[in-house]
């Protein structure tokens, strides 16, 4: 048999698939190049260094969250900006330490301009500014991001079960404190889609009440 053949793509797939094993710390290219079958010198062709990698990999969840993503437009703001941020925690959580992985990184492509200037169209017509819509966009996307990171650190994770907080031992600890120890059963226990919805929910409407243009001018200026 001739040697294993490889391209970025497969390299990324594969990385993909290897992340819910092993995360985003145990994610090495020696790793990836152990499950290819190739020696990890190999992978360098492809990728200089692992953010390099990483970023073709974000670039790859962005692909395939975009083919998934045939819902019409619809003419409110709001309900499209709730439904992307939704559709991006949901793509994200299908992989261990997915938020990680596609926060900070620089995309390989152009397949996030399409669904950012839809966005951004569907604020603009609906009286936000390109600055204010900017803001909106990025205000809802980094609540999302900031959100899927810390749900996935609590654990347990989605993908393997693993991870998680001992609500006995933290509540002894904090004893003398109940309402922070309440609040612990919320944050490490409660209804992760129910929170993040509550959370999203205060976020586009504060997107709507302090940066959309009214008749008494752009707040967002």
């Amino acid at each position: 048999m001739g040697p294993t053949k490889i391209d970025r793509a497969r390299v990324a797939d594969t990385a993909l698939r290897l992340l819910n094993d092993v995360g985003l710390e145990g994610l090495t290219l020696r790793a990836i190049a152990k499950e290819l079958d190739v020696k990890a010198p190999a992978l360098y062709w492809h990728f200089k260094d692992k953010q390099a990698l990483l970023d073709e990999m974000a670039t790859e969840m962005l692909r395939r969250m975009a083919r998934e993503a045939d819902r019409p437009p619809s003419a409110d703001w709001s309900e499209n900006l709730t439904l992307a941020m939704r559709g991006l925690r949901a793509h994200l959580l299908r992989y261990r330490d997915g938020a990680k992985v596609y926060s900070g990184t620089h995309f390989t492509d152009t397949s996030y301009a399409a669904p950012m200037e839809a966005q951004l169209r569907a604020l603009t017509e609906a009286g936000f500014t390109t600055t204010a819509a900017a803001r909106a966009w990025f205000t809802a996307y980094s609540y999302t991001i900031g959100y899927v990171i810390e749900e996935q650190a609590m654990g347990p994770s989605p993908v393997n079960g693993s991870g998680g907080y001992d609500l006995t031992a933290r509540a002894e600890r904090l004893d003398g404190h109940p309402l922070a120890v309440e609040a612990g059963a919320e944050l490490f226990a409660g209804d992760r889609a129910e929170g993040f919805e509550a959370g999203l929910a205060a976020v586009v409407a504060g997107i709507g009440r302090t940066m959309r243009a009214t008749d008494g001018g752009d707040r967002a200026r």
